[in-house]
């Protein structure tokens, strides 16, 4: 594992609980390999800090001092062989885990910037090759003065948007005496958006290193750490990877003293974050040139190969290497491929930090085009080829805008499609980084997200270096899903400590040996621009892990002895358990809604109580299955917050007991009609259930019923005020509750229509007329009033708009049309 961790001993009680630290600061912001050095750490809720944890290797803590609530001292012993570069660290406190931090480790000592620097006239004077650390405010700018013979090399290199502090964009110079710059830098791809300058001096002399922000800002934060020396700078490097554990020569090219080349042994581990530092007698580059390790077998591109004829050819899988050493520089490769194959073209390029942005160009044996690809990868190119017919196949690569140069060199990799998973974390809180710490006792929840290359089906997780006593719940990743819920538990006698820990994802296959797997990735988001884009991100590809002491709460979910049906609904009860003396609110919310499912994210469990409901809906498509669910609570301890969840629990989606049809009614203003919902029973239940006719417009109302399984429909007596409004409402839907194991089933099933309609306009009354007295006769017997249908209503009333308007036109006080 790439990530070791640092132990220290506890100098210091804290009886204060001081939940989640925050780390904003370390200073100074780096130090020298090889000697000890002490640095401050900032912050807030440090009162309990127990340990400094460093992901990487070569460091030790030899003291570590709590100052105060915001600060803690650490001595750091770097080993002579550290390597170079970031270092990430973090506090954990015996209530939590601060924030991720970074500090830099550089081969030359430091000095600090001495103010006033800010007058070209006035300088500060430094010694060659070391590191200056200081600050920009804003409109500041910073000069250094050197020495130099003649034919020296003189390079600055200066580090500011990687320490990782804020929106900082530094830009460097080399000028002469007379204030001529000979060499300028703003963003260097070699160091993103850092700058690098490099000169021959031209003359024995004095010469001036001009720092500044690239548009005069600045701030408190703005801090920066400048290498001033001598030492080998390339831009590229040629191969730019190799295999595990393999020796081979590399060329470096971009220094101002010209192309070396140098003999590397990589790391028999793939690390993603690779990078081989150039040496020669003058030092080391300060940061390295990233490098590729990865089992493929290299093919150095041979000049010249700019048509398909002069093709550089090899047999896939293969890595190309080559660079773009002019404006007009295009390059060629060929591979043989198979029939079947499935080969993914990568080119790596400016993730190797190289000035190039590629366009890649796949041809077949006559050269005709098969696919392009300019910017799948950020920058860099990629084709996933699936391969038609035995043969040669061939690739063109250039830039973009037709450049080139010695900083624009690349890699090609040509290689089977292989099965894996991309695991990453989700944010509860949007851009804030979850922080892996579990109380004694209790749980900590984690949703993980999962992009499955080139494979599908289940995914289980388990845990790997986590804590003593903590152990990994999960139900895994079902095939049809990309989000999965897992639980760090703490044992309740788990010692408070902290690792370097990992979750694995892999595919649940039992007949294969080596299933598609994949580690859990956190990158963590240091700066960010404008709309909160992510500008500086640092990846860790281990998960810091601890367990802090016992908090005075838990959460439970009580689990539903009935199911959520389609198209219903239920309240969930959660159950704090307190401490006697903790009331304060816990908001709480489902850490993951099964799909098609709904839930409240505005709940808490309010002040000094222990129970609240959050309300869940199922849509009518809601996956039917048994889920496992959980809930995230946060509350405020001490004097910071803390987060945990309760026991998986199950929710049942079901389909519907019933469904409801709807016949379509309507009612004029100051009456009443029938709405009729014909019923069929899906799952036969014990006693009554009752349903009440919602979503009625307003004035409109009816009486809830109740039914039994055998019942075939239901009949609502619904009556119209008479000043309703008038229109056809299609939003009717019934509640239907059908109560199980003393719990309610509540089904939501629409959805229906009810038309309002004024009153037809009364009969004219009819002149009577005299007649003779009928005959007495028997009564009949009445018939049964028989319900009519609504197509029958429909066609009565066409026959009573009818009859009235005859009955109009026939009226002795009607006049024809124009009539005087």
């Amino acid at each position: 594992m790439r990530a070791v961790l640092t132990l220290v001993l506890v100098l210091v009680a804290s009886p204060t609980y001081a939940a989640s630290p925050v780390l904003s600061s370390i200073l100074p912001r780096g130090a020298q390999r090889g000697i000890e050095t002490e640095l401050s750490f900032n912050g807030q809720r440090l009162e309990d800090a127990l340990e400094l944890m460093i992901y990487e290797p070569g460091i030790e803590v030899t003291q570590f001092t709590v100052v105060n609530g915001s600060q803690v001292k650490a001595k750091l012993k770097i080993a002579p062989d550290c390597v170079l570069g970031t270092k990430h660290c973090r506090i954990r406190t015996g209530s939590g885990l601060s924030d991720l931090r970074t500090f830099r480790v550089s081969a030359l000592p430091t000095v600090a910037e001495v103010e006033p620097n800010s007058d070209f006239k006035q300088p500060q004077i430094v010694a060659g090759n070391v590191t200056v650390e200081g600050i920009i405010q804003n409109e500041d700018v910073d000069y250094f003065l050197i020495e130099a013979k003649k034919g020296d090399r003189i390079t600055a290199e200066v580090e500011g948007i990687r320490l990782g502090d804020t929106f900082f964009d530094p830009y460097v110079a080399i000028l002469n005496e007379s204030r001529f710059e000979l060499a300028t830098s703003d963003d260097a791809a070699l160091i993103w958006q850092d700058g690098v300058a490099s000169i021959i001096a031209p003359a024995d002399g004095k010469y001036v290193i001009q720092i500044r922000e690239s548009s005069y800002g600045g701030n408190g934060a703005c801090y920066y750490r400048c290498h001033i020396g001598n030492y080998p700078r390339p831009l590229a490097i040629v191969p730019a990877g190799g295999k595990p554990g393999q020796k081979l020569a590399v060329r470096f090219m971009g220094d101002v003293s010209g192309e070396f080349e140098r003999e590397v042994e990589l790391p028999a581990n793939v690390d993603p974050e690779y990078a081989v530092f150039a040496t020669d007698d003058k030092g080391i580059s300060p940061s390295g040139n990233r490098f590729r390790v990865v089992d493929l077998e290299n093919s150095i591109e041979q000049e010249p190969n700019e048509t398909i004829a002069q093709a550089t050819k090899a047999a896939a899988p293969v890595a190309f290497n080559g660079a773009l050493s002019s404006k007009t520089d295009v390059d060629f490769f060929g591979f043989t491929a198979t029939k079947g194959q499935t080969l993914e073209i990568h080119v790596w390029a400016r993730r190797l930090r190289s000035e190039l942005d590629p366009i890649l160009i796949l041809y077949n044996a006559q050269g005709g085009a098969i696919a392009s690809n300019d910017d799948s990868n950020g920058p860099d190119s990629f084709i996933r080829f699936a391969v038609p017919e035995d043969g040669q196949y061939f690739l063109e690569v250039r830039d973009h805008l037709r450049r080139g140069g010695s900083a624009f060199h690349y890699r090609i990799e040509v290689s089977p499609l292989v099965p894996e998973a991309l695991l990453g974390v989700n944010e509860f809180v949007q851009y804030v980084e979850p922080k892996l710490a579990i109380p004694q006792g209790n749980r900590f929840p984690l949703l993980i997200n999962a992009n499955r290359v080139a494979f599908g089906g289940h995914l289980d997780f388990t845990g790997l270096n986590l804590p003593e006593g903590v152990t990994v719940e999960s139900f895994g990743m079902a095939a049809d899903q990309g989000l999965a819920q897992v639980i760090l538990a703490a044992s309740p006698d788990a010692p408070m400590s902290g690792r370097f820990s990992q979750i694995v994802g892999s595919l649940t296959d039992p007949a294969n040996p080596n299933p598609p797997r994949g580690e859990v990735r956190l990158p963590t988001v240091l700066v960010r621009g404008l709309n909160n884009i992510p500008f500086w991100t640092e990846p860790t590809y281990s998960l810091a892990t601890v367990v802090t002491q016992k908090i005075p709460f838990t959460l439970q979910i009580v689990e539903p002895k009935v199911p959520l049906v389609q198209g219903g609904q239920m309240s969930l009860k959660v159950v704090a358990t307190r401490a006697p003396d903790f009331t304060a609110p816990i908001k709480i919310e489902l850490v993951l809604n099964p799909n098609g499912v709904n839930s409240s994210r505005e709940v808490s469990i309010p002040e000094g109580q222990s129970e609240a409901l959050i309300s869940i809906n199922a849509a009518g498509n809601a996956q039917v299955k048994d889920h496992k669910i959980t809930v995230r609570g946060e509350a405020t301890v001490g004097n910071g917050p803390v987060m945990v969840c309760s026991p998986f629990v199950t929710l049942r989606v079901a389909e519907p007991y019933f469904r409801f049809t709807y016949e379509a009614a309507a009612v004029e203003l100051g009456a009443e009609t029938d709405l009729v919902v014909k019923l069929e029973t899906a799952k036969e239940f014990e006693g009554d259930a009752t349903v009440q006719l919602l979503g009625l417009p307003n004035k409109i109302t009816t009486t809830a019923m109740t039914f039994n399984k055998d019942a075939k429909e239901l009949i609502f007596k619904v009556k119209a005020e008479a000043d309703a409004p008038e229109g056809v409402n299609k939003s009717l839907f019934c509640q239907a509750v059908v109560t199980e194991n003393g719990e309610p089933v509540i089904h939501n099933i629409g959805t229906g229509q009810i038309r309002v309609d004024k009153p037809l306009p009364p009969k004219a009354a009819p002149v009577p007329v005299a007649q003779a007295a009928p005959a007495a006769t028997p009564e009949p017997t009445a018939a049964p009033v028989k319900r009519l249908t609504r197509l029958e209503q429909l066609r009565l009333e066409q026959e009573q708009r009818v009859k009235a308007l005859n009955g109009s036109a026939a009226s002795p006080d009607s006049k024809p049309a124009g009539g005087q």
